[in-house]
């Protein structure tokens, strides 16, 4: 168990905002992901990374930085070694690991509320720069 009270009533809405804070951290793990920061004359983005290309493949004409999969825990922190989530940099040139279940596209809608007890997934994102 993650020590985490995650139990509440979902309104609606929540699972959009639920996928858009994964997309808000994803490209937060981008920026830290590259040494330049992410340079380029125009503005960079994060991909849902399908599960059997690489980066480099699904970035295509634009440079891929990362290759990032990242999962976080619901609810609030209830001390200070509580883990609260978990990332990997698989690098740019391999489909890395190739399991479905960190494909957001292939995911059901509710996936993104699935925490340690119910098979806590990660989502992988292809950091590319223009």
């Amino acid at each position: 168990s993650s020590g985490i009270n995650a139990e509440w009533p979902l309104r609606p809405g929540d699972q959009a905002h639920a996928w858009q804070a994964l997309h808000m951290a994803a490209a937060a793990a981008c920026r830290g992901s590259t040494s330049s920061g992410g340079t380029g004359p125009h503005a960079n983005f994060v991909v849902a990374k399908e599960n059997t290309k690489s980066c480099d493949q699904v970035c295509g004409d634009t440079a891929c930085d990362a290759d990032i999969s990242i999962s976080g825990y619901i609810g609030q922190a209830l001390s200070y070694s509580q883990r609260l989530g978990h990332f990997y940099n698989y690098g740019c040139g391999t489909p890395g690991n190739s399991d479905v279940m960190y494909d957001e596209v292939k995911a059901g809608g509710g996936d993104v509320f699935k925490n340690d007890d119910t098979d806590n997934y990660y989502y992988r994102f292809c950091c590319c720069r223009n």
